[in-house]
């Protein structure tokens, strides 16, 4: 059963997701996409690392071109992906340049990604909430994303909000 879950920075979707993808009682894997780029990435992949210690994951580095990841990993597994945010802003912005094409690119690269291995579990993070004006590149960055959210959220058994470590469910169930 695939999972959907989108909230802000820090309100508990990973640890969720953990917990969604544990129960399937299949093999586990975390696709792991943030590419660092700067001390406060580091030290998130460090608690993220921290976090899911003793859980059984096996972790895939994957920052770009998903669906690879697919070929080192049994498609029967569970997988939880963290965060298809981190995957597209790799794919939009490699090396300093901007690929106009990759939310949609994405958008069904992660469709297909769930449709092989349908006991997925993604993580995003919702940013369209307040009121700011940002630049072009920003805006362009946040329309893509809410691209492939909805795409996701299309394609995936249950869709749910994380809001203060609060689950909403917006389509299907909870699956714990």
């Amino acid at each position: 059963m695939s999972t959907f879950i989108s909230g802000g920075c820090k309100n508990g979707k990973s640890y969720y997701a953990q917990r969604i993808a544990k129960a399937s009682g299949a093999p586990l894997y975390y696709v792991a996409t943030m590419i660092p780029r700067d001390e406060e990435d580091e030290a998130r992949i460090h608690r993220h690392r921290r976090e899911r210690e003793g859980w059984g994951f096996v972790t895939l580095e994957c920052g770009s071109n998903i669906l690879a990841c697919l070929e080192r990993a049994d498609a029967r597994g569970s997988f939880l992906l963290d965060s298809v945010t981190a995957l597209l802003s790799n794919e939009m912005f490699p090396a300093g340049s901007t690929d106009p094409t990759a939310p949609e690119r994405l958008a069904g690269e992660l469709c297909e990604f769930v449709r092989r291995a349908p006991r997925t579990v993604l993580v995003s993070d919702s940013i369209y909430s307040d009121a700011m004006l940002y630049d072009d590149g920003t805006e362009a960055y946040r329309r893509g994303l809410a691209r492939i959210d909805r795409a996701l959220a299309a394609v995936c058994d249950n869709v749910l909000e994380v809001v203060s470590s609060q689950v909403i469910v917006h389509k299907g169930g909870l699956p714990l």
